[in-house]
C-alpha cells in the first residue's frame, strides 16, 4: 500500500458517525488519540454526524495514519484526515477554489469521495453534489489529480459539512469505508422476513474480509440463531447456504421457513447448548449488554462455536464506556481460557442504539 509522501503535512482527523453518537465517537476518538500520543483538542456539534481531531501542531501524514488506526474506531462510519478546511465558497463557483485547494496539496488520487453528513442539512446538500459531482470529477482529472488507474494512491474526501464550509482529507483505500459516507448500498431481500437481514448483510461485508466471506459462509455449514425471531438473521445466513438452528419462543416468519435450511426451536438463548460445534453464532436478543458479552465469550470458549457476529443493546448515555465494559468481560473470560482473539466491533448503518461486533479465535 502507498501512503501520500512523508512531508506533507495533516492538520487531523474527520470522523463522520450517526447523528446523535458525536459525544460517543468523539469520547473514543480522544482515547484514542491520548494513546497515540497525539495533541489536540477532539470536538463535535450535536446532531452535526461528525467529530474532529485538530492537531495542536500539523504532523506528516504517515506518522498520524501510523499512530491512528481510524478504521478500528467503532463509532466512525467513515474517516479521513484532514489536510484543509474552507469557509466560505462562493455560491456561484466553488469548483475553482476546490481544484486550487486540491492541488495546492501536491497528491493525486484514485478516488472522489465527495460527501455529506447524515442529517436533514446533509440531505438538502446532497442534491447539489449529485450534480456537482461530475464536474469536480471532470476538473480533477483534467489536472491530472484523479487516477482511477492508480489503485495505489489514497483516496480524496472532500466533505461538505453545508453548502459553503468544505473539509478536504485523504484516505487511503484500506482505511475507512468502501462507501461515500459509510452508508451501504444494500437491497432489501424480496422475501425476507425483516429489514434486520440488512443488518446481517452489512455486517459480513464490513466487519469480514473478502476471505474470509468466502471460507465462511458457504453452503452446508451450521449456524445457530440465538433471539432469531421473526428470522431476518436467519434468513441471511440461510441465503448463502448455510443450515441454522433458529432459537426463539416467538415465531418466525412463513418466508424464513419457507427457505427450508431453518429449523426452528423454542429455547432460551442462555441455556441452550448444540450438540456439536457450529461454524457460526449470531445473536440479535433484546438484552443487557453485560448478559450478552459473557455468553459470547461462553460459546467461544467452550467450543460450541468457531466464531459469533452479535449485537450488543448499549443505554441512551455512557455507551462508550459501557461499550468498554463489554470488551472487559469478553476478555477476562477469553484470557482465562488462555484463547487467543479477534474481536472487531462497529456501530453500523443500519444499526441504531446498539453496536455488532464479530468475534472468532486468532
Amino acid at each position: 500500500m502507498s501512503t501520500p509522501s512523508p512531508h506533507c503535512l495533516t492538520l487531523g482527523a474527520l470522523i463522520q458517525c450517526r447523528p446523535g453518537f458525536e459525544p460517543d465517537a468523539a469520547a473514543e476518538l480522544a482515547s484514542r488519540a491520548h494513546a497515540a500520543r497525539l495533541v489536540g483538542p477532539v470536538s463535535g456539534a450535536p446532531r452535526s454526524g461528525f467529530c474532529t481531531l485538530t492537531l495542536a501542531e500539523p504532523l506528516p501524514r504517515d506518522l498520524l495514519q501510523r499512530r491512528l488506526d481510524a478504521s478500528q474506531l467503532v463509532f466512525s462510519r467513515q474517516s479521513f484526515q484532514v489536510v484543509a478546511v474552507l469557509d466560505d465558497l462562493p455560491e456561484r463557483d466553488r469548483l475553482t477554489p476546490l481544484v486550487s485547494a486540491i492541488a495546492a496539496g501536491g497528491e493525486r488520487f484514485c478516488r472522489l469521495l465527495l460527501e455529506t453528513p447524515d442529517t436533514n442539512e446533509g440531505k438538502e446538500t446532497s442534491g447539489f453534489l449529485r450534480r456537482f459531482e461530475p464536474l469536480l470529477d471532470a476538473a480533477l482529472r483534467d489536472a491530472g489529480l484523479l487516477r482511477p488507474d492508480s489503485p495505489h494512491l489514497p483516496r480524496l474526501h472532500v466533505f461538505f459539512a453545508n453548502a459553503r464550509h468544505v473539509w478536504l482529507g485523504f484516505s487511503a483505500p484500506s482505511d475507512g469505508s468502501a462507501w461515500p459516507m459509510g452508508i451501504p448500498r444494500l437491497r432489501m431481500p424480496k422475501d425476507a422476513p425483516s429489514r434486520s437481514t440488512l443488518k446481517l448483510a452489512e455486517a459480513f461485508l464490513t466487519l469480514l474480509t473478502p476471505d474470509e466471506q468466502k471460507a465462511t459462509l458457504r453452503p452446508g455449514l451450521q449456524a445457530v440463531d440465538l433471539g432469531a425471531a421473526p428470522g431476518g438473521w436467519s434468513f441471511q445466513l440461510a441465503s448463502h447456504g448455510l443450515r441454522v438452528t433458529a432459537l426463539d419462543n416467538g415465531p418466525l416468519a412463513p418466508a424464513a421457513l419457507a427457505t427450508g435450511l431453518i429449523e426452528h426451536l423454542r429455547a432460551d438463548g442462555f441455556t441452550w447448548k448444540p450438540r456439536k460445534p457450529v461454524e457460526w453464532m449470531v445473536c440479535d436478543m433484546v438484552e443487557q449488554p453485560a448478559r450478552i458479552a459473557p455468553l459470547m465469550a461462553e460459546w467461544l470458549a467452550s467450543g460450541r462455536c468457531r466464531r459469533s457476529l452479535f449485537n450488543l443493546k448499549l443505554p441512551m448515555k455512557r455507551r462508550y464506556e459501557e461499550l468498554e465494559r463489554c470488551r472487559a468481560l469478553i476478555d477476562q473470560r477469553l484470557r482465562h481460557a488462555g484463547i487467543k482473539y479477534v474481536l472487531r466491533i462497529k456501530h453500523l448503518y443500519h444499526d441504531r442504539e446498539e453496536v455488532t461486533c464479530y468475534l472468532t479465535r486468532r
